[in-house]
């Protein structure tokens, strides 16, 4: 049994039909991406299985429980989320935001711990933020702040760790940055990883498990030499193209068909 899954799911936003009939299982231990065009409900999708949007219909579960039942502390002991454009109070620091990722953990009888500082200061390391611990975020550059609210997220100490297009607004050389370090928080820290992303060599790169949306439907699911083929992509985003294997990694690299 998976972790975390969606069965038969639809969603909604403001009457109109985004996702329908979609089932999916989340691999355990793995990292998912999701691809898809724009508006396909990549993201709609990511915020259900965060618990943030309820279900037309359909059901997602943690655990085997649904999730809409479950306490909503005990869900954020278990998944974290880092949305797309996540905003940070005026003036906070570094230390500070990421200390917020042990909210869940906090209580009436529960108050600052060891294990708190711990898991800060582990989170801090994991994500080569320490050094920046005690500048304010609106100092940072883009990579610099993708890898502070990644950070807090990692604070949280969840095994699941959802991830809504972490590398929009970031230059080649940061995006590869912060997914190399989703990767080790995967391969080193056992994290189940899902993430949406629009580069599909990127996410051939870095998925063990590949999900491809169009019009609120998969329509595949995989290995990403699995599902990245010439007849996907043009299924998926109507383009005709050829796959190679990417000199550096193998995996596979789309190459659009020049126009007639």
């Amino acid at each position: 049994m998976t972790r975390l899954a969606a069965t038969d799911l639809s969603l909604d936003y403001g009457g109109r039909p985004i996702v329908r009939d979609l089932s999916l299982a989340v691999p355990d231990g793995r990292v998912t991406v999701i691809i898809g065009p724009n508006a396909c409900g990549k993201s709609t999708l990511l915020r259900a299985l965060a618990r943030l949007l309820a279900p037309a219909r359909g059901t997602v579960t943690l655990d085997g429980k649904a999730i809409a039942r479950q306490p909503t502390r005990e869900v954020a002991r278990v998944l974290g989320l880092l949305p797309q454009t996540p905003l940070a109070p005026e003036g906070i620091t570094v230390a500070d935001l990421v200390a917020r990722g042990r909210s869940p953990h906090q209580g009436a009888f529960r108050q600052w711990s060891r294990a708190d500082e711990s898991a800060v200061a582990a989170a801090l390391e994991a994500t080569g933020t320490a050094d920046l611990a005690g500048l304010r975020v609106e100092e940072l550059s883009g990579g610099q702040r993708q890898r502070a609210w990644i950070a807090m997220a990692l604070a949280q100490e969840t095994p699941l760790l959802l991830l809504d297009e972490p590398t929009t607004f970031l230059d080649l050389r940061h995006q590869i940055e912060v997914l190399a370090l989703v990767r080790r928080l995967n391969r080193d820290l056992g994290r189940t990883v899902v993430m949406v992303l629009h580069d599909i060599g990127l996410a051939c790169r870095y998925a063990d498990h590949l999900v491809a949306m169009r019009d609120g439907c998969i329509l595949a699911e995989g290995t990403p030499e699995a599902v990245v083929t010439p007849a996907t992509i043009r299924a998926v985003f109507g383009l005709e193209a050829r796959v190679i294997p990417d000199p550096e990694t193998g995996t596979p690299l789309v190459i659009p068909r020049r126009e007639p």
